[in-house]
């Protein structure tokens, strides 16, 4: 069958293996099976963003789930950090997210958090997996009052809003701010212009008419053309852009100017230190945030600690050394005395906060770091040779290195999902880090092409 779980659950195009209404329903039996570890009447929450998909693969999970005697709690399109919260709340033991994220409608997902919020550990995938392929809860069928039943939550919506404000200074108004939201026609389209308003702002909202088909197109927080120029003709404050599930989100200041995660992650960073609450003086992040970050975090003697590309493991990084802030630069923000994941609409508040706070506009702030020049090539490959293993490469990747020294970064690295390697390279003068990595990729080419 080939493995199901990749990075981020299981994710492919709807109706085509994985993602299958047949597979979804030994997803769902696997799942059911797994978190019935304990003697009561157990439940998993199941939501969704508005992908017209959505409704075949939850009709197969709510399937699944129930007949293996667990309960189905229903709460229809909600962003993924919401429906990580409400899994906590309600004291479920799983939550499910059908969503493909920033992918396109014909795309779909299937993400699975555990009662305490936080995605699965890669065992517990595997063992679903196992019990999928192996067919060895087949012959489990409850029958009468064991089989599980379906529960529609009404205000889950509300549950999640008053959390989200709950996490706004109370002492604080988003009075006198004029936003423009764009929620990508997703799983933030109701939630979100409802959050900001209530807590004061003008609100002008883009994306939130969702057909089905139109999630992430030429919308939300891949594609900020629209939101720029709203944000110009409205001579608004701020524009806000969250992906289709709404567990990211950029910004764009008054003059249109977008700005990503690692600005972000800086500007809060430096919030939360003078504020005493960056724990142990330290940001998580990946791999491929900007130079710029890490030299704006020493200046302020700020440790920065990087993973692998993937929000899942800024977050096990943040639970193994107890920090409590990270994120990347696609605008995954990981505020870990919040919420469990990452959430694109408190991540929104956390930011406004200091700016209403310290009474500094966007632009201001934002120019606590420079963003070094970036080229990022993929080069196909026949192979996923070992890099060090490649010698004329490795020669060029220390001339490189040794004329970049501290005002530069090369990284290289394969693709996880396809045969493709990676060449990044940062520095202070764009063209000169072009001609090096149009080089290397050349290099790579040769060797490997």
């Amino acid at each position: 069958m080939g493995k199901l779980f990749g990075t981020d659950g299981v994710r492919g195009t709807a109706n085509i293996h994985p993602m299958t209404a047949e597979i979804a329903l030994q997803i769902g039996r696997a799942a059911a099976h797994i978190c019935k570890n304990k003697d009561h009447r157990h439940k998993i929450v199941i939501g969704k963003d508005t992908r017209v998909s959505g409704y075949m693969l939850e009709s197969a999970l709510v399937s699944g789930i129930c007949s293996m005697g667990v309960d189905a709690l229903l709460i229809g399109p909600m962003p993924t950090p919401g429906i990580a919260f409400i899994t906590r709340s309600m004291r479920a033991d799983a939550g499910m997210v059908i969503s493909a994220s920033h992918n396109p409608f014909q795309d779909n997902g299937i993400k699975i958090f555990s009662r305490d919020g936080f995605k699965l550990p890669d065992q517990v995938e595997a063992q679903i997996e196992d019990l999928i392929t192996t067919h060895s809860i087949d012959q489990l069928r409850p029958t009468a009052d064991d089989i599980g039943k379906a529960f529609r939550i009404d205000d889950a919506n509300g549950r999640y809003i008053v959390f989200l404000k709950d996490t706004f200074p109370a002492h604080l108004t988003l009075d006198g701010l004029k936003l423009v939201i764009d929620c990508g026609n997703g799983a933030a389209y109701k939630i979100a212009p409802m959050v900001f308003s209530e807590l004061g702002a003008r609100v002008v909202s883009l994306g939130i008419n969702p057909d089905g088909k139109n999630i992430n197109a030429g919308c939300g927080s891949l594609y900020p053309e629209k939101l720029k120029e709203r944000v110009v003709a409205e001579k608004a404050d701020i524009g806000i852009a969250f992906d289709g599930d709404a567990d990211r989100v950029i910004f764009v200041d008054h003059s249109g100017r977008v700005i990503d995660g690692d600005r972000i992650m800086a500007i809060c960073a430096l919030a939360m230190q003078r504020q005493g609450t960056l724990r142990k003086n330290t940001v998580v992040a990946t791999v491929m945030s900007n130079i710029g970050l890490e030299k704006a975090m020493r200046r302020a003697g700020i440790n920065l600690v990087r993973t692998q590309v993937g929000d899942r493991y800024v977050v096990e990084r943040m639970r193994t050394e107890n920090y409590n802030f990270g994120g990347e630069q696609s605008g995954h923000l990981i505020f870990m005395d919040h919420n469990t994941t990452g959430d694109g609409i408190l991540s929104a508040l956390q930011l406004l906060a200091v700016i209403v706070s310290e009474g500094r506009s966007l632009a201001e702030l934002a120019g606590v770091m420079e963003v070094f020049p970036q080229v990022l090539i993929n080069v196909p490959v026949r192979e996923k040779t070992p890099v060090e293993e490649i010698s004329s490469l490795q020669r060029q990747v220390l001339e490189v290195e040794k004329e970049m020294a501290d005002s530069g970064r090369l990284l290289i690295r394969y693709s996880g999902t396809e045969n493709k390697l990676r060449i990044m390279l940062e520095g202070e003068h764009f063209d000169r880090i072009r001609e090096h990595a149009e080089a290397l990729a050349e290099t790579v080419r040769r060797e490997l092409g």
